[in-house]
This record gives C-alpha cells, structure tokens and sequence, in this order.
C-alpha cells in the first residue's frame, strides 16, 4: 500500500511520530503536528516523588512501642519527634474516649441516645436479630464491643431490630445504621458486602473510616493493617518453604525408582 500523501506538497508523509528529519520539516511548516512530549520524564518525576513521600511517612501511624524498637535504625532526634506527636495523639484519643463500650437502648432512647447523639459526631448503630440461629448478628455483636472498646471516642449502639422498627424482618438483621448531624448517612443491610461471617476488624474500620468517624491514617487502623501484611508475608513464606520440602521429597522419592 503507498504511503498517505500530502495533497498540498504532493508528498509522501512518513509516521508523524517518528523522529526523521523530513518529519521535522513537516513539523516546521506546520503540516504535521508537533510531536507531543514524552510521558517518561513525568512518570519518573512521579515515581522519585512517591518514594520521597514514602520514605519521609516510613513512621507515620507506628505506636510508641513501634518507634522503640527502631532506636537502632533511625536518627534519635527523628524518632523523638514522632515520639511526642504520638504521646498528643495517644492524649487525644483519651480525652475523646468518653463512650468505650456498646450502648444497649431501646426504642424510647432511640431519638436522645441516636438521633440527637449524633449532633456531636457519628452514631452506629447496631439492628440486632432476635433468634440465637442468625450467626451473622451474633458476629457483628462480638466486633461490635471490640471496635466500641478501641474506638472509645465514637458511640456505637444496639438494639434489637423488631424492637427498633416494628415488624423489622429478621432476615434483614443485622443491619448498621450510621447516624450523623441527625440523619441516617450509612446503612448496610446484613454482612454481604462484608464478606458474611467472615467479616473482622479490617471491614469495620473502613466503615469508621467512610463515615468520618476516623481518620484513614489513624494509628490503631494502620498498626492493623501492617499486622495482616506481615501475617500475609509470613503465610506466603511458609508455603514457599512447604513447596521446597515437598519438590524435595518427590525428587527423593524419584531417586527410588
């Protein structure tokens, strides 16, 4: 096939991406477009830039007990400086603790304990099933006090669904209902977007986190999150290890036939 011409030069027209010196000419006439610039300086702009950010935050979120067991890799004067920011935000976090467990209500609580509550921050709220067989609410219940314990400066609450709303169906329980500034801003309608009966701590913080209840780089979410990493890093170097034992005993196995 011929390659495209320029009707106006009767020329042929070579890849206009291409770095040739007719290309240039072209470009200096204006009968091509200039080439556009090349993505690679930015990108590696970008990626410097991220491993600044990295490196600079390596501390961020760590608890005291964390900050103490790198005394040996990090500057000392660095390191007390995240001491201190963590002993005000350890600080804080107890002045704010004023609820530090589940609030069992009822329905004529409901508006003070709930909806007015929720003026001074959010409220979660807990729609709990009346059958000892749904195993779902019971789960939620268990994580429920844990987060209320942890989580001392947000209200979470509980009440039996059908208590709460009349004729609430049980099949729907549990469900969450996030109250803030006197509205319901949150509702999730049993564990199935939370992965059932296999929900833990991780889904519940991100819930805090979505509402505004907490901060995403709150220190106990992100000791969390670093905990399952490492946990996950040393499950996938045991199986590496149980890999290698078993490829060796098959090879031993071979040197029997």
């Amino acid at each position: 096939m011929a390659a495209p011409v320029d009707e106006r030069i009767a020329v042929p027209i070579d890849d206009p991406n291409a770095d040739t010196e007719w290309n240039d000419i072209l470009r200096k006439h204006g009968v091509i477009p200039e080439k556009p610039p090349s993505p690679t300086p930015q990108i590696e702009e970008a990626i410097l830039e991220y491993r600044r950010l990295a490196h600079e935050n390596r501390l961020e979120g760590k608890d005291l007990d964390e900050l103490d067991e790198l005394e040996d890799l990090e500057d000392e004067n660095f390191l007390e400086q995240y001491r201190q920011q963590r002993t005000k935000e350890l600080a804080a976090l107890t002045k704010k603790a004023v609820h530090g467990s589940v609030y069992p209500i009822s329905k004529p609580d409901y508006s003070r304990e709930v909806t007015d509550a929720s003026e001074n921050g959010p409220v979660l709220v807990n729609l709990t099933s009346g059958l000892g067989t749904n195993v779902e609410s019971r789960v939620l219940s268990e994580l429920w006090r844990k987060a209320a314990v942890e989580f001392g400066e947000v209200k979470f609450c509980e009440i039996r669904g059908d208590m709460a709303i009349e004729g609430y169906p049980d099949k729907n329980c549990p469900t969450i209902l996030v109250y803030h500034k006197g509205d319901i801003v949150k509702q999730v309608v049993t564990l199935m977007t939370f992965g059932g009966v296999r929900v833990s701590m991780p889904e519940i913080d991100m819930l805090l986190i979505d509402v505004g209840a907490v901060k995403a780089n709150d220190m106990r979410i992100m000791k969390r999150r670093r905990e399952a990493e490492d946990l996950e890093e040393e499950e996938r170097e045991k199986g590496g290890i149980r890999g290698s034992k078993k490829t060796t005993v098959e090879d031993d196995d071979d040197d029997w036939d």
